[in-house]
C-alpha cells in the first residue's frame, strides 16, 4: 500500500527550511507594492489606477524575468542534484544574457513611449497621465530589477534562500522612507505625488542588486561565481536553456497578456472598478507569496531528486505535497473571506463605490485561492520543475485563451456585474485542479534534463 504522507524528514525539513525565506522575499517584494499603493491612495482614485495601469508593464517584466529565473532554477536544481557547480555557474550566465536584454528593451520602449503604452489599457486621460508619469520613470529599474532575479535565482539552485530576502528587506526599508518623503514632501522634499513614488521603487531597486550582487560575488561558498562569469555562457548549456527555458518564458507571457487583457477588460468599467481591481490584486498578491514560497520550495526538492535520480522517493513526495497544498488552501480561504472587509478598509484613501467592489472581488478570491493553493505547487512545483515544462505551458494557454479571457469578455458584453467578470479572470485556479490531480498521479513528468557530461 502507498504511503499516503511521506516518513521522510528531509521532505519536512527542506521544505520549511527553503520555503520561509522564499515567501518572505516575496512577502517584502509584495510589501513595497503594498506601501506604493497605501500611500498613493491618500492621493484618490485617479492616482491609485494610473499606478496600478503604470505597474502592469513591471508585471510583464516580472513574468518575464520570473520565467528566465525559474528555468535557471529548474535547470540549475537537477545540476545541484549531481553536484556540478560549473555548470549552474553557466546556466547562470545565459540566464543573465537574456533577462539584462529584457529590462533594457522594456526600459527603452517605456522610455520613449509611456503615454501610448498606458493607453492600452485605459481611455481615461486623467488616468493616463498619472500613468505614463509613474512609468517613464519606473522604467529605470527594469535592468537593475532582472539582474536581480537572475542572481537570486543562482542561489535558490544551491538551496541558499536568505539572500533574495535579505535585498528585498532591504529595499523594502528603503522604498518605504523614500515614499514617505518624495510623494508627501516631507524633510525639505516638494510633493511629488506618483513621480515620487516611480524614483522611490528606482532607488530600491537599485540598492536590492547591489547587495545581491555583493553576496553572489564576495561570501557565496558554493558556486564560488566571479563577475566575469556574470555574462558567460555555454553553447550546449545555452542551447538547453532556450530548449527548457522556452516553454517557462512563454507560459509567463501568455500570463501576462491574460493579466494586461484583464485590466482592459475591468478597465472599460472606469476608475473604481481599476481601484477595486488594484485592492483585490494586492490581497491575491499577499496570499500569493506564501504559495509561491511554498511551491518554490517543493520544485528545488523536485529538480534536485530527480537530478540525483530517486523516482521513487519523488512519487512519496508528490502525494505527500498535494495533501499538505490541499488543507493550506482551504484554510487560507478561509480566513481571506473572513478577513476581507478589514484589509478593504485600509484603503482610507478610496471611494466607496470602489471599496464596496473592492470587497466584493476579495470574496471572489476566498474561492480562487483554495485552487491556486493546491495546483500550484502541484504544476508548478512537481510537474514544471520535474521536467515537463511544455504541458504547463500548454495548459495555460488553453485556458487563458479558450476560457479565460472568453468567458470574462463574454460576461462584461452581456452587462454582468463587475465581479462576475473577475470571477471569470480566476476560475481557471479551480478548473486547473481537476487537471493538476489527473497529470501528477500519473508520475509521468518525472523527467532528467541534465546532461551526462556538462
Amino acid at each position: 500500500m502507498q504511503k499516503i504522507l511521506t516518513r521522510d524528514r528531509d521532505y519536512y525539513r527542506d521544505l520549511i527550511h527553503l520555503a520561509i525565506p522564499v515567501a518572505l522575499q516575496n512577502l517584502i517584494t509584495f510589501l513595497v507594492s503594498l506601501a506604493d499603493n497605501l500611500m498613493v491612495s491618500k492621493l484618490g482614485d485617479f492616482a491609485v489606477s494610473g499606478v496600478y495601469t503604470g505597474s502592469q508593464i513591471q508585471t510583464l517584466l516580472q513574468m518575464l524575468t520570473n520565467g528566465i529565473g525559474v528555468a535557471v532554477t529548474i535547470l540549475g536544481a537537477q545540476y545541484w542534484g549531481k553536484r556540478e557547480s560549473a555548470s549552474i555557474r553557466r546556466i547562470t550566465g545565459v540566464g543573465m544574457q537574456f533577462s539584462v536584454a529584457v529590462g533594457a528593451i522594456l526600459t527603452v520602449l517605456c522610455a520613449l513611449f509611456p503615454q501610448q503604452i498606458i493607453r492600452i489599457f485605459v481611455s481615461d486621460p486623467l488616468v493616463i497621465a498619472e500613468g505614463a508619469a509613474y512609468l517613464r520613470i519606473l522604467s529605470i529599474s527594469f535592468v537593475f530589477f532582472c539582474a536581480t532575479q537572475v542572481l537570486v535565482a543562482s542561489m535558490r539552485c544551491v538551496e541558499t534562500t536568505h539572500v533574495g530576502m535579505v535585498a528585498s528587506a532591504a529595499s523594502l526599508v528603503v522604498n518605504i522612507g523614500l515614499n514617505y518623503i518624495l510623494i508627501f514632501g516631507k524633510l525639505g522634499f516638494p510633493a511629488m505625488g506618483v513621480h515620487g513614488a516611480a524614483i522611490a521603487t528606482v532607488i530600491a531597486r537599485i540598492v536590492e542588486t547591489a547587495i545581491a550582487l555583493l553576496y553572489v560575488l564576495r561570501y557565496d561558498q558554493k558556486l564560488c561565481l566571479c563577475a566575469r562569469e556574470l555574462f558567460r555562457g555555454d553553447a550546449s548549456l545555452r542551447r538547453d536553456f532556450i530548449r527548457y527555458g522556452v516553454p517557462v518564458v512563454m507560459g509567463d507571457v501568455v500570463w501576462s497578456i491574460n493579466l494586461m487583457a484583464s485590466t482592459r477588460i475591468l478597465g472599460g468599467y472606469g476608475a473604481s472598478v481599476l481601484t477595486a481591481a488594484n485592492t483585490a490584486n494586492t490581497m491575491n498578491t499577499l496570499a500569493y507569496v506564501a504559495i509561491n514560497g511554498l511551491a518554490s520550495a517543493v520544485g528545488i526538492i523536485t529538480g534536485k531528486t530527480i537530478g540525483a535520480g530517486r523516482t521513487n522517493l519523488m512519487k512519496e513526495y508528490a502525494r505527500t505535497t498535494q495533501v499538505i497544498f490541499l488543507a493550506l488552501g482551504i484554510v487560507l480561504g478561509g480566513l481571506i473571506f473572513a478577513f476581507a472587509g478589514a484589509f478593504v478598509s485600509l484603503y482610507t484613501g478610496i471611494s466607496a463605490e470602489a471599496a464596496a467592489e473592492s470587497l466584493r472581488f476579495v470574496r471572489v478570491l476566498a474561492f480562487t485561492l483554495m485552487g491556486t493553493c493546491y495546483q500550484m505547487p502541484c504544476l508548478f512545483g512537481l510537474v514544471k520543475s520535474g521536467g515537463d515544462i511544455s504541458f504547463v505551458f500548454k495548459n495555460d494557454t488553453i485556458f487563458v485563451f479558450l476560457v479565460v479571457l472568453p468567458s470574462a469578455l463574454i460576461a462584461s458584453k452581456l452587462g454582468a456585474a463587475p465581479w462576475v467578470v473577475f470571477a471569470c479572470l480566476k476560475c481557471d485556479q479551480i478548473l486547473k485542479c481537476l487537471v493538476a490531480v489527473v497529470k501528477v498521479n500519473r508520475y509521468d513528468w518525472m523527467k532528467n534534463l541534465t546532461r551526462a557530461q556538462a
